[in-house]
């Protein structure tokens, strides 16, 4: 807010009158160094008017101006920070993924950066000779990052406890979610796209099978491989090279996907085994081409996983287990408490590749951690808002449904989204939150982002960065984050578009970017109208 200054005693006419001629110039004109010559004015443009770059770009795309919402702060030194533009700043609007920032920003500041999740294996056998004689339990504590790789530093970890071969099935113990938690639905009724996978206290490669196919040298077929590696898995490969265009290579591929369930009884010794089918034709000009397919059963999922992944760590079994649902027994034995991926992992891939189901698991761990199981998204909610009360914040506009952004609910505003940026600047997470996010012309959703525009910056000694978390569903595209300028002032950011157009709104956040790179807020605004981006 700006305050006015008042002068209580009467100047005479003349002296008054250059006064204020003099205080004029001084707001009209740049101010003048003796050292440095011409210098930019330090007084910031007009904070309730929208920078004309964006404006136009608004226009440009048919984004009307109450569509859009604006907050730019400066962060300055020792915690005075100081608002510079402040657009529709406390309207309510749906972030899209930009409330993962809010998400990360507490379980960073409550659990810490070095939090890990654990993974208990139990049994309710005993180790003879090296072999194990009866199940292992599984239970999950929500780790967001349960890969092949951590799979096999576990399968290590039970060799070095002394077991060679298993004769037993795996049972998975999901007890630390509450079942609203497994609810499928989703808000575009694609529950098999990677985007929507539901939590999962034992989630295991995402739940996605991820396959690439290249075109083979000698012209005849193409090679497909995947990850994670499962066991009694089999690719049926029928694919064939064709000269269409890249474009539309999916248009003639066809993928079957088949195999028997995970919660068969133990009765019933059918092995689960799965297979895939590849036919059609492929490109021959296309490498790389990525197929992800969202598998149903996840405990037929974990079960393979993880069965590939005890024997590579060289171990075996008498018959290969079954796997199926059951809650630990009171009787079972601790063999191993595994302690996965770290919280600061998490986020890395959370902000920089916008993980719907990692943030939504570390929003539930944050009631998890907090009221015990089953954790559900109600309690890590009561989580978020008391924590927010401790820090002295009011946040009335704010609904969150898991955390993660994917939803038609979520609501925060501009200015509460910016005040938790400066917060976490000010903070000791400062370092491990900020390198989280994607970084403009580099990485993550950024990595395409602003290159021409910070090509204009390549002479000088301290070049300006971004890095900004992307939000983008059906009508809604937003950012938020920091933006080093061309004079080493530190900006934070965040704009939400709420529009039928909002997915032509990338010009409008890429031109108010590249206006705080150039210290838009110090600089006069009385700029021709930008050609359109390329």
């Amino acid at each position: 807010m700006h305050k006015k200054h008042w002068i209580g005693a009467k100047l005479p006419k003349k002296l008054g009158f250059i006064l204020t001629f003099f205080s004029l110039c001084l707001l009209i004109n740049p101010v003048f160094s003796a050292d440095k010559g011409l210098v930019q004015s330090a007084i910031p443009v007009n904070s309730l008017v929208i920078p004309k770059p964006v404006e136009f770009a608004l226009k440009r795309n048919g984004i009307e101006m109450d569509a859009i919402s604006i907050a730019i702060s400066e962060i300055k030194p020792n915690k005075n920070s100081s608002e510079l533009l402040n657009w529709r700043g406390n309207v309510g609007m749906n972030p899209a993924s930009t409330i993962k920032l809010l998400t990360t920003i507490i379980a960073l500041d409550i659990l810490g950066p070095s939090y890990r999740w654990r993974t208990d294996i139990y049994t309710d056998g005993n180790i003879q000779n090296r072999v194990l004689k009866g199940n292992l339990y599984f239970v999950g504590h929500g780790d967001p990052k349960l890969i092949p790789e951590e799979l096999l530093r576990l399968s290590k970890m039970l060799r070095s406890a002394g077991i060679d071969k298993i004769e037993g099935n795996l049972l998975f113990d999901r007890s630390a979610y509450a079942a609203s938690v497994f609810d499928p639905s989703t808000i575009d009724g694609e529950s098999m796209r990677s985007y929507n996978v539901a939590p999962d206290p034992l989630l295991f490669a995402f739940r996605t099978l991820s396959f690439q196919l290249n075109p083979n040298r000698t012209g005849d077929g193409v090679d497909i491989s995947y990850t994670p590696k499962l066991a009694r898995f089999k690719i049926n490969n029928a694919l064939s090279q064709t000269n269409t265009a890249c474009e539309n290579w999916r248009n003639d591929l066809q993928v079957a996907f088949s195999g028997n369930q995970g919660n068969l009884p133990a009765s019933n010794q059918k092995v689960v085994s799965w297979e895939t089918s590849f036919t059609g034709t492929v490109p021959a000009n296309c490498k790389g081409l990525g197929w992800n397919l969202v598998v149903s059963d996840s405990n037929a999922f974990l079960t393979l996983g993880f069965s590939a992944a005890w024997e590579a760590a060289g171990g075996s079994w008498v018959k290969p287990p079954l796997g199926k649902d059951e809650n630990l027994p009171s009787f079972a034995k601790l063999l191993l408490q595994f302690e996965g991926t770290s919280l600061m992992e998490a986020v890395q891939d959370i902000n920089k590749f916008s993980n719907n189901v990692m943030a939504r698991q570390v929003f539930l761990t944050l009631a998890l951690e907090k009221f015990g199981k089953p954790a559900d998204t109600a309690a890590a909610e009561k989580v978020v808002q008391n924590w927010l009360k401790q820090k002295g914040l009011e946040f009335p506009e704010l609904v969150i449904e898991n955390g993660s952004g994917l939803s038609r609910s979520e609501t925060i505003s501009a200015n509460h989204l910016n005040s938790l940026l400066i917060l976490a600047k000010e903070s000791s997470m400062n370092e491990a939150f900020t390198n989280s996010l994607p970084l403009a012309g580099s990485d993550g959703t950024m990595r395409h982002r602003l290159i021409a525009q910070l090509r204009q910056f390549l002479h000088l000694k301290k070049k300006p960065e971004a890095r900004i978390k992307t939000g983008s569903l059906q009508n809604v595209r937003s950012v938020s984050g920091y933006v080093l300028s061309k004079s080493g002032k530190t900006y934070a950011l965040t704009s939400m578009i709420n529009s039928p157009n909002a997915s032509r709104g990338l010009e409008a956040h890429d031109q108010l970017i590249n206006w705080l790179f150039n210290d838009g807020p110090y600089q006069s605004d009385a700029a021709p109208e930008p050609k359109a981006a390329r």
